[in-house]
């Protein structure tokens, strides 16, 4: 056991570009780990500063000096962010409170529904047991709201902490734009030289993270969009906060799809019943989602790595596990690291001993 152990260390780990990258992989796990909370300022603004990169080259690529177009990008994604402040959040708050107000009677009419059940298959189906799921059900939205109650009372006194946060990150986006190559050689005056392994698996996700990053902003707001307008066209209730709710289910590949479809049908059920306008709207509802799996995303995520479908499964429940909302949006790009890593990892094969005859 311990021959083979040998073995395979000297296989995998003898190289020194390899044991470096093995430092910087476990260092930067366990900063996000048990750090992540204390920096979630400087993670989000690195974030977004990355995001807001591509529209910085391709300024600069029009002969714009990098000062004047790192002002003129970051001046217009502050504007983007008091839109969404004064002008959907609002919005969204409202259809949120309203949808929460409604959700009793929604229950009820659901309980009349099911109570019809028992008299068409009693040997399945008795009272008893539709009178504890809806119950249950009850209970559950109750607590959820309770939960959120006390999140919003619990954060009262930590409104100076945010203000401070929406002064901090934007300001750290700035010079992180701004000083982006200083930053980046300060940096790298800790790493030693001809590091050729590091280089090159930095310039490939590079590129992939940055595609993918930028590719789910579009399909975000793509989505998004044209739930609402596909919702606000038939006429559905709470349209903006169940639009909002699609645009952000493609962050989950497949399961984000299946599970933000049953809210849709569910209010557009209550609101009409098995009328034209539902059967209609959820028509459209899978044009949509069609048209998102089959020609948006191969558009937006053609020079993505392609990954098989149980892998970005795994990817969201490991990473979302581990770091929540940010797991789930990085999970393709951290499952494409882990690939790219494999691929790129330097081995090292033994010549087996010549067997006598």
């Amino acid at each position: 056991m311990f021959d083979f152990l040998n073995s395979w260390y000297r296989r995998y780990f003898t190289d020194p570009q390899a044991a470096l990258l093995v430092v910087l992989l476990v260092v930067g796990f366990v900063t996000i780990y048990y750090l992540g909370s204390i920096l979630a300022p400087l993670i989000a603004a690195i974030v977004i500063a990355y995001m807001l990169e591509g529209p910085v080259k391709k300024l600069t690529g029009k002969n714009l000096q990098r000062i004047s177009a790192v002002s003129l990008v970051f001046v217009l994604f502050i504007l983007f962010m008091c839109f969404f402040m004064i002008g959907l959040l609002p919005i969204l708050s409202r259809q949120t409170s309203q949808f929460f107000q409604e959700l009793p009677g929604m229950i009820n009419r659901g309980q009349e529904l099911l109570l019809r059940l028992p008299g068409q298959y009693p040997d399945i189906i008795s009272v008893e047991l539709i009178n504890e799921i809806t119950a249950a059900l009850r209970r559950g939205f109750s607590d959820f709201g309770q939960g959120l109650l006390s999140i919003s009372m619990a954060s009262i006194p930590t409104l100076i902490t945010v203000l401070i946060y929406v002064i901090l990150v934007p300001l750290m986006i700035f010079f992180l734009l701004k000083d982006k190559d200083a930053i980046l050689g300060w940096s790298s005056r800790f790493l030693p030289s001809g590091q050729t392994l590091v280089t090159h698996l930095w310039q490939e996700m590079d590129a992939q993270i940055g595609n993918y990053i930028r590719g789910k902003i579009y399909e975000i707001i793509i989505v998004g969009a044209a739930a609402y307008f596909t919702f606000k066209l038939f006429g559905l209730n709470f349209a903006f906060l169940l639009a909002i709710t699609v645009g952000l289910s493609v962050l989950i590949p497949y399961i984000g799809a299946a599970v933000v479809t049953v809210p849709v049908a569910l209010v557009a059920y209550f609101q009409w019943g098995f009328e034209s306008a539902f059967v209609w709207l959820i028509i459209a509802y899978f044009i949509l989602q069609f048209l998102d799996g089959n020609v948006l995303v191969p558009v937006l995520f053609s020079d993505v790595v392609n990954l098989h479908p149980v892998a970005i499964i795994v990817a969201i429940l490991v990473f979302g596990g581990l770091w929540g909302f940010w797991g789930i949006f990085f999970a393709i790009p951290l499952a494409t690291l882990v690939k790219a890593l494999i691929n790129v990892w330097p081995t090292y094969e033994e010549e087996l001993p010549a067997v006598s005859k």
